[in-house]
């Protein structure tokens, strides 16, 4: 490894191997991007998602391109993507099935130009990143298009940041047990139960304040929302190592790409929106 320059700073990592200043800094400047648009006006949150599917869809179709060879139909995905986060929002749970299964036949025509070769693989890989990053991420324009939209957004946010602040804290000082070693070797059961016990408290706080709900509900959220963003954390280092990368893109100093910090935020996206309609309805 070569040595920094004579003077130079080296980076200040942690323990846990991430650039504290940076990752402090990029987490600092995501935060307030998202509270500004929700204070604003609640719906100009809708434009910052849409922003991060196109960078999301954007980086992982690089991603599955670096690593295994695999080309999915970008123009495609990335307007259908546009499709369902923005026909979420008026019409709702049907302008996004709509959208999705529009989006998922425009996959199979578009990869039919090119032959027969790998055509399985590819469409495969379409649907997945589909799924994965708009799909998921509509949820969130479902969780805002609400009356108390701001108020669901920030639980939402709110116990995912906990969780991952917990877990990086309490695996920092106490991890000694690995989660899943062959997967996210740094994941520790100690910062898991960090985690957990972040959540609780963030989810009990934002449904009674926010969201005018009963504690015990708010402790259900944020322990279902925990254990859905540390899965999406596990299912995004899977596909890193199935593909063979590091990060999936380099936007983001000490985070690696947009995607690398959206990991938990996705797949959890679902859960809040579901969980939240079934225990505070709007």
């Amino acid at each position: 490894m070569a040595e920094p320059p004579s003077g130079a700073p080296a980076p200040r990592a942690s323990r846990a191997g991430r650039d504290l200043v940076a990752a402090i800094s990029v987490g600092l400047g995501l935060g307030v991007v998202i509270l500004a648009s929700l204070l604003f006006e609640r719906h100009a949150f809708i434009g910052v998602l849409s922003l991060s599917t196109a960078f999301g869809t954007w980086e992982l179709a690089g991603a599955l391109r670096r690593g295994a060879g695999i080309a999915v139909p970008l123009p495609v995905l990335l307007v259908g993507g546009q499709a369902m986060v923005w026909l979420a929002w008026p019409f709702g749970l049907a302008g996004l099935a709509v959208s999705f299964a529009a989006t998922a036949l425009a996959v199979l025509l578009w990869r039919m130009r090119s032959g027969a070769d790998h055509f399985v693989r590819d469409v495969t890989a379409g649907m997945f990143t589909a799924t994965y990053v708009p799909l998921f991420c509509s949820f969130a324009t479902l969780l805002v298009a609400a009356p108390d939209g701001m108020g669901r957004v920030l639980t939402f946010m709110i116990c995912v940041v906990a969780s991952d602040v917990g877990g990086y804290t309490a695996g920092v000082i106490a991890g000694r047990h690995p989660m899943a070693p062959t997967i996210s070797p740094k994941k520790s059961w100690e910062g898991f139960g960090g985690s957990l016990v972040a959540g609780m408290v963030a989810g009990a706080l934002c449904v009674t304040f926010l969201l005018h709900g009963q504690w015990w509900a708010g402790i259900l959220t944020g322990a279902l929302l925990v254990i859905c963003a540390t899965l999406g954390d596990l299912v995004e280092s899977m596909i890193k190592r199935d593909i063979g990368i590091k990060d999936m893109g380099t936007l983001l100093p000490g985070h690696g790409g947009l995607m690398d910090r959206m990991d938990s935020l996705l797949p959890t996206a679902v859960i809040a929106w579901a969980v939240l309609i079934l225990v505070v309805p709007a």
